[in-house]
């Protein structure tokens, strides 16, 4: 295996897809710029060094980020020839464990995704499941035991120079804020073998459940279980979570987990709300939860503000990014009241935009006139003591900066994009997954 692992070809690809990632550099400080040329340079030697037992991992470049519960989640970047490694590694190994892996598991997988996931969400929903079992692991990535992890590997891995090498991986220390800690478990997020060895200790619970024959939804270390009774839910609850703590070894957080119905349920940023319809009776559709909503109008308001040293077309450019990675994520719920709303306030955002970009009286009179206005009312709106949002919202410039100027400029509405990439009652749910900032 290891001489498929170092082979030209595998190498290429490894590479080619690490620097198309664009990741931060490691300890060494190295950018992935300048990595095809030193394992042009050094390639002999590091491969001597894997197959000799000789080549050691350098350390973990450890980053904390924030999360919406202000809590901080720690990030784990290998350098830049580690991740090729990995990168290596996993492409040969990776078809070795896919054919195995349910259908019910959605996360880090081809022709697999969130949409998927929510949709036999509700499916399950839909069909009277309506009392589920959400469990929520604890510090997953950190938590996962190396020993269960290493012999799962080995069911599928027998080549001992690509064991030693991911167990290198496992235990290389992470530096954080300068200080070296030595690692005995855990899977750091961040190296390109992360997703993969997550799903691997996972598809034991898989596996657990589908023998027990379990409606489940799994994506990542995001799971829960459909059932069809309070006490059915409370049985599955409690022999789940005694297969995780002693099977799996894997903590679970009990303020976040329970047992939920439909509308208190929610899962990867989505949740279920009754349609409460004449002949809908236990129908659930999907809507997007209320902090993803604060979250993408916190951002479209740093974009759109005025202090923001952006020209207009750099504004548009940062919108559409924003909205067609946020529309294209949540593009299986039903959101377009929501998207209306949100496509006139951020107009008048624009507007404001706009208007405080002509700064000065004369000029505001100048513009407002190329754009129809008579002198005399241009003249007296151009030194109004309005403030600048008053004046955004006011008809004086939603008749005269209208959508279609707006469009003309490159503006295109949430919800038209919306309505443009909206998934079809036949359309397929398998699609290429969508970058997003959510």
């Amino acid at each position: 295996m290891i001489e498929r692992i170092v082979s030209r070809q595998n190498m290429n690809r490894a590479i080619k897809q690490v620097v198309s990632n664009h990741g931060s550099a490691g300890v060494d400080g190295m950018s992935v710029k300048a990595l095809p040329i030193y394992l042009k340079t050094n390639w002999n030697d590091i491969a001597t060094a894997i197959y000799t037992g000789r080549y050691f991992p350098q350390a973990i470049l450890g980053i904390e980020i924030s999360k919406e519960n202000g809590k901080k989640r720690l990030l784990g970047i290998p350098t830049v020839v580690d991740r090729v490694l990995q990168q290596a590694v996993h492409q040969v190994i990776y078809p070795r464990f896919e054919l195995d892996f349910k259908e019910h598991s959605y996360g880090f997988r081809p022709h697999r995704n969130t949409h998927q996931a929510i949709h036999q969400a509700q499916k399950n929903i839909q069909e009277g499941y309506t009392y589920i079992v959400d469990i929520d692991l604890k510090s997953f990535f950190d938590e996962v035991d190396h020993t269960i992890l290493l012999q799962l590997l080995y069911t599928k891995v027998t080549c001992p120079i690509t064991l030693r090498l991911i167990r290198k991986w496992l235990t290389a220390p992470i530096e954080i804020e300068g200080k070296l800690i030595k690692r005995t478990k855990g899977v750091p997020q961040g190296s390109p073998l992360s997703p993969l060895l997550s799903n691997i200790v996972l598809h034991e619970l898989d596996k657990e459940l589908e023998k027990r024959k379990h409606h489940y939804v799994r994506y990542a270390d995001d799971f829960s279980i459909y059932t069809k009774s309070k006490k059915a839910a409370r049985r599955v609850g409690n022999s789940i979570f005694l297969f995780l703590k002693n099977k799996l070894r894997l903590p679970i957080n009990r303020e976040k987990s329970g047992i939920r119905r439909p509308v208190q349920f929610q899962l990867l940023g989505h949740q279920f709300v009754s349609t409460y319809k004449k002949g809908d009776k236990g129908k659930y559709q999907v809507v997007v939860v209320d902090k993803k909503w604060r979250a993408l109008k916190q951002e479209l308001k740093r974009i759109t503000k005025k202090t923001t040293p952006l020209s207009f077309d750099e504004r548009i450019a940062q919108l559409k990014e924003i909205q067609c990675g946020w529309i294209n994520y949540f593009r299986m719920a039903s959101i377009q009241t929501k998207l209306k709303e949100l496509d006139s306030w951020l107009r008048n955002r624009l507007r404001y935009c706009i208007w405080e970009d002509w700064k000065k009286p004369e000029r505001k009179r100048k513009n407002l006139i190329r754009l129809g206005i008579h002198n005399g009312q241009a003249y007296a709106w151009s030194r109004t003591r309005m403030g600048g949002w008053a004046v955004a919202q006011s008809p004086i410039l939603v008749t005269t900066i209208t959508i279609e100027r707006l469009v003309k400029r490159g503006y295109e509405s949430m919800l038209s994009y919306y309505e443009k990439v909206s998934p079809q009652l036949n359309e397929p749910l398998y699609t290429r997954p969508v970058r997003t900032v959510v």
